[in-house]
C-alpha cells in the first residue's frame, strides 16, 4: 500500500509533491510509533499473540476504509490512521515473538532466523511492489487498496489456526519495576542525596526501592537508547524510496523492455534485492570474511550500512543532476542506487532486530523492540519536516542527506566501540501451558 500512497496523493488527491511527500512521511512516522502503545500493551496485558491477532484486525479495518472511501478525505486519513494503529501495534511483539520461540540452548539459530524473517516479508513485498502500482493503474483505488487488506485477513486468519504451536510467553502484568520507575526514583534519589547516588552508574541510586534485575534491565534501555540515537538518520533516508525516488521516477522514462512501468513499481527491486543479499551475505560474505580472521560484529555491520546509504544518495543526487541538465535517463538508472540503499537495509535493519532483541531483558522485550521501531518514526519525522519546509531542492536535497548520513555513521561507529554487549536469553526452555484461544 505504502508503494502507491505517494502517487495517489499527487495525482488523485491532487496535493503538491512536497505536501504529498510529507504526509507520506507523517504516515510512515505514525506506523512506527504506535509500536510503543502496542510494545506496551503486550508486555503488560494481553501478550504478543492476542496484541498481534486483535490489531491485525484493526490493520485490515483501516484498509477497508481506503477502499471504500477513496473520494472521501476524511474516509482516506481515517483508514490510514488505523492501518498505522494497527500495523505500528503489531510490529514489535511479531518480531518479539519470533525471539520468544528461541532460549539460550538455540540462540545461535537467531540471526538465520531473523535473516529469514525478513526474507519472508520481503517476499510479499515484491509482489505487492510489483503488481500493486499496475493495480492502481488498471483498476482504481477501490481495487488497489482492497487486495492488501483481504490478504492481511487471510494471514491474521492463518496465525490464529497456529495458536497451539507458538511458545507464549505471558505478559509481566502491573510492574513496579518498570524503567520509567527504576529511572523517577533514580532522578528523586540523586536529588535526595542516596548513598548510591555519588558513586557508579547513576541509576544505582534507585537500588533498594527496586531489585537488581530491575536496575539492569533499566541500564541497558539506556545503553540501547544511547546507541541507537543516530539510526534515525538512516530511516530518513531509506523511506525516500517511496517517496522524492517515486517523484524522481515519475520524470524518468518509464519504458523498459517495450513495456510502460509504473513510477512505484521500481521499488520492487528493493523487496527482490533483500532476497538475494540476505542469503548471499549469509552463506557467501560473512562466512569468507570469517575465514580471513575478519569477523563482523552486529554493531559494525549496521555502522557500514549507515554509510553505503550515504552512497545511495549521491548516486541518487547525480541521477537528479543529470535530469536537471536536460537528460532524460532511463528509470532503470535508479537500479544502481536501489543496490546500494537494499544492501544499507539488510545490514541495518536485520541486524538491528536481533540486536536490539538480544540486548533486551525479558520483562521488557516488545517494548525495547518498540525503541528500536520508534528510531523510524523519528527519521520519517526528520524527512517531513525537510520536504514540509521545501528548503532543498534538486540534487541538493539528496546531497544534504547524504552527508547527514555520513555524519551519523561516525557518531554511530564512535558510539559502538563504547559499547559492551550483554545477551538476555532465557536460560530455560520456555514452556508455558497452552493459550486459551479468544
Amino acid at each position: 500500500m505504502k508503494n502507491i500512497l505517494t502517487f495517489f496523493m499527487i495525482n488523485y488527491m491532487l496535493l503538491h509533491k512536497h505536501v504529498a511527500s510529507a504526509n507520506y512521511h507523517l504516515f510512515v512516522s505514525a506506523c512506527y510509533l504506535f509500536p510503543l502503545l502496542g510494545g506496551f500493551l503486550s508486555d503488560r496485558f494481553l501478550g504478543k499473540y492476542r496484541t498481534i491477532l486483535w490489531l491485525s484486525l484493526v490493520y485490515c479495518a483501516g484498509h477497508a476504509c481506503l477502499a471504500i472511501f477513496e473520494n472521501s478525505p476524511t474516509g482516506f486519513y481515517v483508514g490510514l490512521g488505523l492501518i498505522a494503529l494497527g500495523s505500528g501495534g503489531i510490529k514489535p511483539c511479531v518480531s518479539a515473538h519470533v525471539g520468544d520461540q528461541f532460549t539460550e540452548e538455540n540462540k545461535h539459530l537467531v540471526k538465520n532466523v531473523f535473516a529469514l524473517f525478513y526474507w519472508i516479508i520481503n517476499f510479499g513485498s515484491f509482489f505487492a511492489s510489483a503488481l500493486i502500482p499496475k493495480t492502481l493503474e488498471w483498476f482504481g483505488p477501490t481495487v488497489a487498496f482492497g487486495i492488501p487488506g483481504a490478504l492481511m485477513l487471510i494471514a491474521t486468519v492463518v496465525f490464529w489456526l497456529g495458536r497451539d504451536r507458538y511458545v507464549h510467553v505471558p505478559p509481566t502484568g502491573k510492574n513496579p519495576h518498570a524503567f520509567l520507575r527504576v529511572l523517577w526514583d533514580a532522578l528523586r534519589g540523586r536529588r535526595a542525596g542516596a548513598p548510591a547516588a555519588g558513586r557508579g552508574h547513576f541509576l544505582d541510586a534507585a537500588r533498594g526501592r527496586h531489585p537488581e534485575g530491575a536496575v539492569e534491565g533499566a541500564k541497558a534501555v539506556l545503553r540501547l537508547m544511547t546507541i541507537f540515537a543516530p539510526v534515525p538518520v538512516f530511516w530518513a533516508l531509506f523511506d525516500q524510496k517511496g517517496s522524492t525516488w517515486v517523484v524522481q521516477a515519475t520524470r524518468m522514462d518509464l519504458e523498459v523492455l517495450g513495456r510502460t512501468l509504473a513510477p512505484a513499481q521500481i521499488m520492487a527491486l528493493n523487496p527482490l534485492l533483500v532476497m538475494l543479499i540476505i542469503p548471499f551475505n549469509t552463506m557467501i560474505l560473512y562466512p569468507a570474511l570469517e575465514r580471513r580472521g575478519v569477523r563482523l560484529t552486529a554493531l559494525g555491520r549496521m555502522t557500514a550500512g549507515m554509510a553505503i546509504a550515504g552512497l545511495s544518495f549521491v548516486a541518487v543526487a547525480a541521477i537528479e543532476a543529470a535530469m536537471t541538465s536536460g537528460d532524460r535517463l532511463s528509470v532503470l538508472w535508479q537500479a544502481g542506487p536501489y543496490v546500494l540503499i537494499t544492501f544499507a537495509e539488510v545490514l541495518v535493519s536485520t541486524t538491528g532486530l536481533e540486536f536490539a532483541y538480544s540486548q533486551a531483558p525479558r520483562e521488557m522485550k516488545s517494548t525495547i523492540m518498540s525503541v528500536w521501531n520508534t528510531t523510524v518514526a523519528v527519521g520519517n519525522l526528520i524527512t517531513a519536516g525537510v520536504a514540509a519546509l521545501n528548503v532543498f531542492t534538486g540534487a541538493m536535497q539528496f546531497l544534504f542527506f547524504a552527508a547527514l548520513i555520513l555524519i551519523a555513521a561516525l557518531v554511530f561507529g564512535l558510539l559502538a566501540r563504547r559499547y559492551v554487549v550483554v545477551d538476555y536469553f532465557q536460560r530455560a526452555p520456555a514452556a508455558a501451558p497452552p493459550l486459551a484461544a479468544p
